[in-house]
C-alpha cells in the first residue's frame, strides 16, 4: 500500500523525532521472516523500550538526514527493519539475539555516537550488558571494599578479646 505525500511526511516526522531520541539505530534484512516471527520482535522490541519500524529506505534516509544516523545511509539497502533505542545497547540487542535464533533475520549495519556500525559492531555493542546491570554491577564495586574493611575490623575487635559493643553492654565496675 502507498502512502501519499501527507503520510510520508508524517511518517519521516515520527521517525525522525524517534531518531532525536535515540542514541542508536541498528538494521536488519527481515526478507522471509514470518508474520508471527516479525510479531515476536515487535513484542520483545516494545518490552525494552525498542521503537522498531519497518521503512521504505527513502523515507529513513530522509528520517536521518542532519542526526547523527546519517551516517548508516550507505546500509540502507533491501527490504529493512529499523529499531532505534534511548538505551544505548538496547536495539542491538534486540536485533542480535533474535538473529541467532532466526536465520532469516540479517543484521545489515547500524549506527553509534555518530559512528557506522557494521554487522560485527552491532554484534559488539550486543554484548555490551545494559545499563541496569552495569550500574547493578558498580554498585557491587563500591560496596565490596566497605563489606571487606568491616570484616577486618571485626577480625580486628575479636583479635583483642572482644568487640566494642561488647564492652559498652558490661556493667561497670563502681
Amino acid at each position: 500500500m502507498s502512502l501519499n505525500k501527507s503520510e510520508k511526511a508524517a511518517v519521516v516526522t515520527d521517525v525522525s523525532a524517534q531518531a532525536a531520541r535515540s542514541q542508536t539505530l541498528a538494521l536488519a534484512e527481515y526478507r522471509g521472516l514470518t508474520v508471527e516471527s516479525l510479531n515476536k520482535l515487535r513484542v520483545d522490541a516494545r518490552s525494552k523500550g525498542v521503537y522498531l519500524h519497518v521503512l521504505k529506505n527513502t523515507l529513513a534516509r530522509r528520517a536521518v538526514a542532519g542526526t547523527p544516523f546519517e551516517v548508516a545511509q550507505g546500509a540502507m539497502v533491501g527490504p529493512l527493519i529499523y529499531g532505534f533505542s534511548e538505551d544505548a545497547v538496547a536495539a542491538a540487542k534486540v536485533i542480535a539475539d533474535f538473529a541467532k535464533t532466526n536465520d532469516k533475520l540479517v543484521i545489515k549495519g547500524g549506527a553509534f555516537a555518530g559512528k557506522a556500525l557494521d554487522v560485527d559492531g552491532v554484534k559488539a555493542l550486543a554484548s555490551i550488558p545494559s545499563r541496569e546491570v552495569l550500574i547493578s554491577q558498580v554498585a557491587g564495586l563500591l560496596k565490596s571494599p566497605i563489606q571487606r574493611l568491616a570484616g577486618v575490623l571485626a577480625a580486628l575487635a575479636e583479635k583483642r578479646g572482644g568487640a566494642p559493643a561488647d564492652a559498652a553492654e558490661a556493667p561497670a565496675a563502681a
